[in-house]
């Protein structure tokens, strides 16, 4: 695929990082994380875009869009992650390369959070890492675009 561009999709209540749960999820905010990872991007030869959603239709169009758009997704579902069959689907006809991430490690905290709906599409997944986890993320989606 001659496309370079990694898009990140961003799920609901990440628009408050920085705020929300500082303990959980540092005080990073989604600009600041963005900017980070634009800069590396540009550093080794790709494009980032990000995008988020608190709403699972949107998130889903998102991806839809990508399909034509972009070499690789990485999505921090946040919550649809447990729960959104529908997103699962979705990423099923995205041929590109695909990173789960999380923040924080889900499986470190409640039961619930253990169980992931995207895990079983994606090519990788990272998790626990803080906010470095999209540049950790961003490096090795930009190394498989490079590879393809």
């Amino acid at each position: 695929m001659s496309v370079q561009e990694i898009l990140v999709i961003n799920g609901p209540n990440l628009n408050l990082l920085g705020q929300r749960q500082p303990e959980i999820y540092g005080y990073d905010t989604l600009a600041s994380i963005e900017e980070k990872c634009s800069t590396l991007a540009k550093e080794l030869g790709v494009s980032v875009r990000f995008g988020q959603s608190n709403h699972e239709g949107a998130i889903i169009d998102m991806i839809h869009e990508a399909r034509t758009k972009s070499a690789a997704l990485i999505i921090n579902a946040g919550a649809y992650t447990h729960t959104s069959v529908a997103i699962h689907d979705a990423l099923k006809t995205f041929e590109g390369y695909i990173i789960e991430l999380h923040i924080s490690n889900p499986h470190a905290r409640e039961e619930f959070r253990h169980t992931s709906w995207i895990s079983s599409v994606a090519d990788a997944v990272m998790a626990g890492a803080g906010a470095y986890g999209y540049e950790l993320a961003t490096r090795l989606a930009a190394e498989k675009i490079k590879a393809a």
